[in-house]
Order: structure tokens, then sequence, then C-alpha cells
């Protein structure tokens, strides 16, 4: 065998070893699921279930992010000033701690729960599905954005980024809901097929969302540009151009997109602009500013949140991400910035066709979208975008969060 021939064979005999490992993990992985899920956290719940349901008890359940995230943030407030409630807010700190750890804190969580008298979530949650909810208890699922953009749930079935149909539905994400609220009745279609809620339409309702509440009251709009001016002084007496795009690959090893031409951008727009770059949570490793761009591009992605970030934008550039539906309700300029879209249509896809759907322009390059925003004011068409907002977003009107503890509380739900 020569020099070659013995490099290549190693090289697939190692190949061959770390597929082996992968396949084995992944069936431990399946095993602890199957035991978790089917048997230890349903005889945790059944086990704190046999003590009565505090009817003050109200439970918000967070898979992923410590601090309490803006999805829950304007109606746990509210509940939370009512004597007629106890509030808890839990994090399960998926992806952020110990395997071990997580599902210690899942196992505690459904103890919790099982004597709640509601439990509000923002995202898929297959530990509060995987048990036999008592009846007195009412799962709300707030979701943790608007309209329906990129596939995600039942709709990603058999794409790269879902599982397969069989393994979402052996241990289900969005079981047990009573309760499902969106931003317009455009998108209850999505949301049905997602959740895997065809024959329950009925409780998917156009209420709004909660979190967009804060965009019509005045007290937070007003001092939205104070907090951005205080985390990036320069924004002071310069317009405000946001850069929000959504990350690529999987939640746990999110990547954050860095194609934008930062020093492009810069010598086009320094005289009249900041640049802040708003990565999503999940990104931990952010692409880093280019050296002499410093006084123009601010990565803000732990220092600003996205509310007062689309606040005080003027124009808005992203990609896939549903932020753009709340940032319609301003009805300003935005751009698409998809540079990736065919790869990015294989590995999740979207519920609308792409460029049908973005009220605002598409671009590939940089150097278009810049010749663009320099004659933006020009460009823009604002009729595009009110209907945009009409059409997905008719149900945020400042009072969603109003209609939900109607809707879960007075009404009896």
């Amino acid at each position: 065998m020569g020099e070659e021939d013995a490099s290549s064979f190693m090289s697939d005999v190692s190949a061959q070893k770390r597929s082996a490992l992968s396949k084995a993990k992944d069936a431990v992985k399946g095993l602890v699921k199957d035991a978790t899920l089917g048997f230890a956290f349903p005889r945790s719940y059944a086990h704190a279930a046999k003590d009565p349901v505090d009817p003050r008890k109200v439970v918000f359940l967070e898979s992923k992010q410590q601090e309490v995230p803006d999805s829950f943030r304007v109606l746990l407030d509210r509940l939370d000033a009512d004597p007629r409630f106890e509030v808890y807010y839990i994090s399960l700190g998926q992806h952020r701690i110990s395997r071990a750890r997580y599902l210690a804190n899942c196992a505690n969580a459904l103890r919790q729960i099982a004597t709640a008298r509601c439990v509000f979530l923002n995202d898929a949650s297959d530990v509060v599905s995987c048990v036999a909810l008592r009846p007195e208890t009412r799962v709300v699922q707030l979701w943790h954005a608007c309209g329906a953009f990129k596939k995600w749930g039942m709709s990603t079935a058999d794409l790269e980024f879902g599982g397969s149909r069989e393994q979402i539905l052996r241990h289900p994400f969005y079981g047990n809901l009573s309760l499902v609220t969106v931003s317009s009745p455009e998108v209850i279609w999505a949301y049905a097929e997602a959740m895997v809620l065809e024959d329950r339409r009925d409780i998917i309702r156009p209420l709004g969302v909660s979190r967009t509440d804060v965009f019509f009251d005045e007290s937070f709009l007003s001092c939205a540009r104070a907090r951005v001016c205080e985390a990036v002084p320069q924004a002071r007496s310069k317009k405000v151009m946001l850069y929000a795009p959504t990350f690529r690959g999987r939640v746990s090893k999110a990547l954050g997109p860095d194609q934008l031409d930062i020093e492009a951008f810069c010598t086009a727009f320094n005289d009249e602009y900041v640049l802040l770059i708003k990565h999503h949570p999940f990104v931990k490793e952010r692409p880093a500013i280019p050296a002499g761009c410093e006084s123009f591009a601010f990565d803000i992605s732990d220092a600003v949140s996205i509310e007062d970030a689309l606040i005080v934008a003027d124009v808005c550039i992203s990609d896939y991400s549903s932020l753009v539906f709340e940032y319609s309700l301003f009805e300003r300029p935005m751009v698409f910035f998809a540079y990736d879209k065919e790869e990015y249509d294989d590995w999740r896809g979207f519920y609308y066709e792409y460029e049908d759907l973005t009220p605002g322009p598409v671009f590939c390059e940089n150097e278009p979208m810049i010749e663009y925003l320099q004659h933006v004011e020009q460009r823009f068409d604002k009729t595009r975008v009110a209907q945009f907002r009409q059409r997905f977003m008719s149900a945020c009107d400042g009072h969603a969060t109003d209609r939900i503890i109607k809707a879960v509380f007075d009404n009896g739900l």
C-alpha cells in the first residue's frame, strides 16, 4: 500500500469511527429522552399533582434565558402587580448548564406547575407536553415572535433544521395547550401546522402579542432614545441604521452572519448614520467590528433591548427575523439582506414566498443595498409596509395584554 493510499485508508477509518461515535451518542440521547419524557417527568408531575391547585399561582416557564424575556415581561409585570396572583418565573437553563442540571430543573419545574392555575410559555416545550395535565390548570402559549416568517415545529419535519415527523410526534412540543395567542388572523394556519393543532384551531386566537404593547406606550417610547444614547452616545446627533439578523445553524451552536460589509457602510454613511448591530440572543461568538469603524458601528447585542433598538431605528436591515413584523408597526423603511436565501430555504424554509412576503427590497450583495439606502427617502414605499402591517399585525394595537388577561382569567379559560 502506497503512502497516499495508507493515508486515505486511515482517514476513512477515522471518519467511520466518528460516525459510529456520533450514532452511539444519538442513541444514548434518545434513550435518556424516552426515559425522562416518558417516565421520570410524568411521575414527578403526577406525585406533585396530588396537592390541590393554588388559584393564585401563575407560572412563566422559559427554556433558555436566565432573565425574564421580552415576550413575558409586560404580562408578567401586570400579573405580578395584581394581588389576585402569585407569580413564579422559572428558567430551565437549556444549553446554558449541564444536561444533568437541566433535567433536574425540568423535574422541579413540573412539580411547581402541578399546583399552578395557569402556565405561560413562549416557546416549544416537550417538558410541559409530556404530562397528563390536570383539568384545573391552563397552559397558554404566548410564543416569542410575531407573524409567521421562517418555519418551525412540524413545519420543519424532515428538513435539515427539524427532526423527523416520527420524532416530533413521539415527544410533542405543543401538547396540553389551552390557548395560543397570535398577531393576526392571517397567521393562524401557520401556527396550526407548526404546533400540530389542525383539529384544535379554535384555541389559536388573534388576541395580539403582549410584548408589542410597549410600542404604543408613550412613556416607553420617549425613554427609548435616552436609553440607546446612554449605551451609544454617538447616536445623539445622528440617524440610526439597525442591522438585526437572525442566527444561522442550530440553537446550541448558533452563528451570527458576517457578510455585511461594515467598512463599505462606514464609508457611505458615516457622516449621517450610526450602525447598530443586534445579533440574536442565541449567538455567543459575534463577528468583530472592523478596525477603523469603531465610531460608526456598534454591537449592541448585550447593551440595548430589541424593543429600544426598533423604536429608535430610522431604517432596519434584517434577513429572516420575525422582528420585521414588530418594526412594521412604525411604518419605516426596511431592507432585507438575504445573501444565503436559497441555502436557508433548503435548511429551514419559509411560510410564504420570500420576495412576496418582505415589505421592502431584497438584496444578495452589499453594493446595491448601499446604493438603495443612499436614496431610501425617495425610494421607500410606505404603502407596502402599511399593507404588511395590516395583514400580519392587525391584533397588535397596544391592548393585547388586556385581551389575554381577560381571556385567561376574567372569562375563566
